[in-house]
């Protein structure tokens, strides 16, 4: 252990860091690496990176990749630069440094796919030792060199004859414990590698010790790289490379390339909605080595449509090479990536209806959160956007081609209670309750400049609704006062009207602002109580009351507007609002529920005394 002293009067000792190399590998298994899986990721990693600084220095050498699995020991074997007895005691012996460093931190990142040195030790996940033997290709008639490293942290390391290994290149050898035998099956290695390495630009091949020909691991190249004799064919090829990959038939695929970054890759459209918010992974590759499945990073939050496959050479992993880095050069990718899509989006609205149609009735939503951000794709597609209207599901363009003036509701529930009646006033209403629909509604002008968009409010509505004469006012008179001290509770005002359809008794107009200002009144004043009370008492009238209106059209209100029971009046018109109340579909307040139980049960006590 190295000391050092200085010349002060107090000497101070430097001493090195003791590592648990134990206690390190289950930092790593536990914390860093999301399975044991990954040790198969690490020494396809090494390899390849040896084989990057090879052909560095032998640009036209055929060289490439082996693997062994036989069930008793995995073995990994590559025709890379090798390691000289000085690297070996440098690089596999100091935990944390790694070849590559030696470099240049830029060219490192240009040429490797590695920077962090500590791949080696994910073996240690699934054997406690680990046989190397490697000889350089950069020293000529460099001898062999072996080092072997325990899980207990101890390693010995030797020279060995050149005709140990022919030729430059290394081996790692693992004999797996017992516990590791899940992720070092034959079978397993087999998928492994495929899963990891099926991009890899540089020949991968497997045997599991059995006679017959080693099985190529990654025999084709990436799909878009291939050529294809028709775009026709190109595009059949990759959309089943897509369903190959993720499990679906894309509904159509996109091909992403940005050469500034050396990224390629496709995005498959997915054929169906998904829930609001949900965001899919993407497959990322980093210089052909799988990073990721689940890289949501790799696009804006609105791209939830699409999954993509991607092989990039310049973005850099994190620490356990399982996702992306965020740093500028992440976000101009991502950015560029949103603007392939648009460019999609555009293509499909200019030239294919059909496939626009089928896109935007899988996933208006995602266009609608796209739409309201990007006057580019609002000013395309919001005519094609679907909505909900008094005249069922139509596109906006349709919409205000026969509405001139488009009404729009702030809430769901709002839409509900007025769709049937305005429609039969011939208003047209669309239903702005859903994410992002009000908004785009709003914009309809900009798009369409002869068209005019207002909320909806119960003034609006009222006013398409015929008075009734003065006559049936007067004779209603005493059936409407009852009416209204009944529901006097409920802040609710109450009125004779006619409308269609006469099917419909009654209309509660009531919005949900409303709703709020009364409570917060009502909350206010018990709070208050005393001067104060009285006077937020005296405020609370001005806040706006629901109303409820009866249809005079309507068979069952013109009886009983005649009722001259007292209590069997109130029991009626409590009876009517709460009809209304449940058709407006808003959640309803425990009085509200009790109202309709005990209305409910006093008429069918009455209709019983009355036939007894």
């Amino acid at each position: 252990m190295p000391l050092r002293h200085h010349a002060d009067d107090h000497a101070a000792t430097d001493r090195t860091f003791q590592v648990d190399l134990r206690g390190l590998v289950d930092l790593l298994s536990h914390h860093l690496y999301s399975s044991p899986r990954v040790y198969l990721r690490e020494l396809l990693q090494n390899a390849v990176d040896a084989l990057t600084a090879r052909h560095a220095i032998e640009p036209h050498g055929d060289f490439g990749i082996r693997l062994h699995a036989d069930g008793t020991v995995v073995r990994v074997e590559d025709d890379g630069v090798g390691l000289t007895e000085a690297d070996v005691h440098s690089f596999l012996a100091t935990i944390g440094r790694s070849s590559k460093r030696a470099e240049q931190v830029a060219e490192q990142r240009a040429d490797f796919i590695g920077q962090f040195g500590i791949g080696l030790l994910s073996c240690f996940l699934v054997a406690d030792e680990i046989h190397v033997v490697s000889r350089s290709a950069r020293t000529p008639d460099a001898p062999a060199v072996e080092w072997r490293g325990r899980g207990d942290g101890s390693y010995t390391v030797r020279t060995l004859p050149a005709s140990a290994r022919p030729r430059p290149g290394t081996t790692v050898t693992l004999t797996p414990r017992a516990d590791a035998g899940e992720w070092t099956r034959p079978a397993q290695v087999l998928t492994l590698a495929r899963h990891f390495g099926s991009l890899l630009r540089h020949p991968v091949t497997f045997d599991d010790g059995t006679p017959g020909p080693a099985t190529p691991v990654n025999p084709e190249p990436a799909p878009w790289s291939q050529a294809h004799p028709t775009p026709g064919a190109r595009s059949r090829a990759l959309a089943a490379y897509g369903e190959e990959i993720f499990g679906f038939t894309p509904l159509d695929t996109i091909e992403l390339d940005l050469p500034a970054v050396g990224l390629k890759g496709i995005a498959c459209v997915l054929p169906e909605a998904v829930p609001a918010g949900r965001r899919h992974g993407h497959r990322v590759h980093v210089k052909g080595m799988l990073l990721s499945e689940h890289a949501e990073e790799i696009l804006p939050e609105w791209a939830f449509f699409v999954r993509c496959v991607v092989d990039a050479e310049s973005l850099r992993p994190t620490a356990s090479r399982e996702s992306l880095y965020e740093d500028d050069t992440l976000a101009a990718v991502r950015d560029a990536l949103a603007e392939r899509l648009r460019a999609w989006i555009a293509r499909a609205a200019a030239s294919d209806p059909e496939l626009l149609g089928r896109f935007l009735q899988a996933h208006h939503l995602a266009v609608k959160s796209l739409a309201v951000h990007d006057d580019e794709i609002l000013r395309m597609l919001l005519p094609w956007l679907p909505f909900e209207t008094t005249d069922g599901h139509c596109t906006l363009d349709e919409f205000a081609r026969t509405h001139p003036t488009v009404l729009v509701t702030s809430s769901v529930e709002e839409f509900r209670q007025v769709a049937a009646i305005a429609s039969a006033a011939g208003l047209g209403v669309v239903n702005g309750g859903y994410t992002y629909d009000r908004e785009l509604v709003h914009r309809l002008p900009e798009i369409r400049p002869e068209a005019t968009v207002a909320d909806l409010d119960p003034a609006t509505l009222t006013a398409h609704l015929d008075p009734v004469d003065r006559e049936t006012e007067l004779a209603a008179s005493a059936y409407l006062a009852q009416a209204r001290d009944a529901l006097a509770v409920f802040d609710c005002d109450v009125a004779l009207r006619t409308f269609h359809p006469a099917s419909a008794p009654a209309l509660l107009v009531d919005s949900r602002e409303a709703r709020h200002e009364r409570t917060r009144s009502q909350l206010a004043r018990e709070q208050q109580g005393g001067v104060w009370g009285d006077i937020l008492g005296a405020l609370r009238q001005e806040a706006p009351r629901a109303q409820l209106i009866l249809n005079q059209l309507n068979p069952l209100v013109r009886t009983a507007v005649t009722i001259d029971e007292p209590e069997l009046a109130r029991t009626s018109a409590e009876a009517l609002y709460g009809q209304a109340a449940m058709l407006s579909r808003r959640p309803l307040r425990p009085a509200e529920s009790s109202l309709i139980n005990r209305s409910f049960l006093d008429l069918l006590a009455h209709a019983l005394r009355k036939d007894s």
